[in-house]
């Protein structure tokens, strides 16, 4: 493999604090870009486009005194699909004759200007961000960084290309039906898919303007949690901006629902097999589910009305030009021709239907994990079949955004010939935070090359910023409510998460109340003769506090615990008068231990 510049976000902070400056490193990025695939480029920032950003860095730098708090992304090189704007730069779509010059960046654009990071080009794309391929485009073909004969995986197809080489940290990409996802399963990168209206898409040239994201590729899951982290927040000048933050992470343990029949060409069915191999060996459980309901609500992307918001969005082009289309592209988008208003009402309809079955799923699981893509198609067979090798490729993404949900694509393995093998992991809207944190863990369970490079993956690190989430209150249980015991169920269906299993301080007793169904204990501090105590500490999301408090029965309520590490939290304790007859079970110390012994000797 060819030496790289730095390629994580860290490794460009490294190398500013050793004392390098932005205009050095980027006069060197520079001159690697000239090597860059032709192809994934539409447009390349100059020379002197690149000196003005680094000048204008330093001079912000200075003003500053040298605090780089302001400017979490400080000097680090990015590129942005050419259907999102740039101030003063050609936005094509890949399509010469819709091109116009960008008055104004795109608000997720200049959320990362403003953070210091530096655009240095515009990449190629599936034109109007019609495929998951990559190849509609008359800019050219781009194809995996690990084989010629392979597509990138589209619409998003030279922002992967161009993350997995290492010539930039990271890359934004756009999804409707798995445009942030597929390519970077053929290129062995990241793509994180936040929540529809997370992060503005004013100034994004439309493809289905009530679906389409902003996506984020990176060659660590780290590193697209900080980027997004920039870019995301409410935005006015986006009617479809509904910012809401969620969890912070999810369950230690997941119920991850897999497909009950999964659909993989032959290739793949060894690294899906260890994808879910290395799902149990992490301590999860899986579920087969019936994806049927998912793929009916995939359907209507291309089958239903939906195809008209691409009609909208370049009518006035397709009716004066049709000849600029790709042919593909132009087959695809006429569809809406033949749907009325009434379909799209009746496709509304369904819609709705289906997102309340769908949301069920989430009683039976907490995620989803899927294969990024059923397989990966060459240039010779998407030539044969181009709309149905294409269409293949959303079997497992074109429902996400239908459904309003969130989705990270990760690196999962390489197939016996070489080639990278991607899975991802879906969940509901908002827990964008928490599924960042899963796929760092993730990734260093697999332990891979970072994309077409061969440097190691690094150890999960602390990100300088993290995408927000909502407020928590921590509260600690230590009886009927731990993890396993017949109450959990109250803290789970109200959207908390285990944060962690620890110990009180010394200085408490417990005891088994009598008379309560189910059993419970109560604890009490004492002045002497105390125990430390296990305990769960349990994020509780603030709005759904006072429904937990509502289902406490006396003699128990919240009030202070001090935990082991002299931190004090909220917590179970109980009122001194019910412990009169009660059995002090200390000893044990725990609740569990002390079912266990019950259990054991058949009390």
């Amino acid at each position: 493999m060819n030496e790289h510049p730095p390629l994580t976000l860290n490794d460009w902070r490294r190398a500013y604090a050793a004392g390098a400056t932005p205009s050095v490193l980027l006069a060197t990025l520079a001159q690697r870009l000239q090597a860059s695939p032709a192809a994934a480029w539409i447009t390349r920032a100059s020379a002197a486009q690149l000196q003005a950003q680094a000048d204008a860095l330093e001079a912000r730098r200075a003003a500053a005194g040298g605090d780089l708090q302001a400017m979490p992304l400080y000097g680090v090189p990015f590129a942005v699909k050419d259907n999102i704007d740039i101030e003063d730069v050609d936005t094509t779509a890949a399509c010469p004759a819709f091109a116009y010059r960008a008055g104004s960046s795109a608000q997720a654009v200049q959320q990362l200007l403003a953070a210091g990071a530096v655009w240095v080009g515009k990449t190629n794309l599936d034109q109007f961000a019609t495929g998951l391929v990559g190849t509609r485009s008359p800019y050219g073909q781009p194809a995996s960084t690990f084989d010629a004969t392979r597509v990138s995986g589209g619409s998003s197809s030279g922002s992967a290309v161009v993350v997995s080489r290492g010539d930039v940290v990271f890359s934004l990409g756009t999804d409707t039906a798995g445009s942030g996802r597929v390519p970077a399963g053929f290129n062995n990168i990241v793509g994180l898919k936040p929540t529809p209206g997370r992060v503005s898409t004013a100034g994004v040239v439309p493809a289905c303007r009530s679906l389409d994201c902003i996506s984020v590729f990176a060659l660590t899951a780290d590193d697209t949690a900080e980027v997004l982290a920039v870019m995301e927040g409410p935005d006015e000048a986006d009617a479809y901006s509904r910012f809401q933050p969620g969890a912070a992470q999810l369950p230690a343990r997941l119920r991850i629902g897999v497909p009950a029949a999964v659909v993989l060409d032959a290739a793949y069915d060894d690294a899906w097999a260890r994808a879910l191999a290395l799902a149990r060996q992490q301590g999860h459980e899986l579920v087969a589910l019936d994806f049927g309901p998912l793929h009916k609500v995939a359907a209507l992307l291309y089958g239903g009305p939906w195809v008209a918001e691409r009609h909208a969005a370049v009518q006035p082009l397709l009716d004066s030009h049709p000849e600029a289309f790709d042919p593909t592209v132009r087959t695809v988008i006429e569809q809406a021709l033949r749907m009325s208003a009434t379909d799209a009402f009746r496709g509304q309809y369904a819609l709705r239907a289906a997102q309340q079955q769908a949301a069920r799923l989430w009683q039976q699981v907490d995620v989803l994990l899927v294969p990024t893509a059923p397989g990966h198609p060459t240039f010779e067979q998407l030539q044969a079949d181009p709309i149905g090798a294409n269409a293949r490729l959303g079997t497992y993404t074109n429902f996400v955004n239908l459904l309003g949900w969130a989705a990270i694509a990760l690196p999962a393995g390489f197939t016996a010939q070489g080639l990278p093998f991607g899975v991802t992991f879906i969940a509901p809207g908002g827990t964008d935070a928490a599924l960042a944190r899963l796929g760092s863990a993730w990734q260093a369970a697999t332990a891979l090359p970072l994309g077409a490079t061969d440097a190691p993956c690094p150890a999960p690190g602390t990100p300088l910023r993290r995408p927000a989430t909502e407020a928590v209150l921590p509260i600690a249980v230590v009886g009927a409510h731990l993890s396993g015991m017949p109450l959990n169920g109250q803290l789970t269906e109200r959207g908390a998460t285990l944060r962690e299993a620890t110990r009180t301080a010394p200085l408490y007793r417990l005891f088994a109340l009598p008379g309560t169904t189910p059993p419970k204990p109560g604890l009490q501090r004492v002045a002497e003769g105390g125990a430390a105590i296990a305990v769960e500490v349990w994020d509780m999301p603030l709005h759904q506090v006072g429904s937990f408090l509502a289902l406490i029965p006396p003699p128990l309520g919240l009030g202070s615990l001090q935990l082991a590490d002299g931190r004090v939290v909220h917590g179970f304790i109980c009122e001194g008068h019910a412990l009169a007859g009660a059995t002090d079970v200390t000893r044990f110390g725990g609740w569990r231990a002390y079912v266990t012994d019950l259990k054991a000797r058949g009390a």
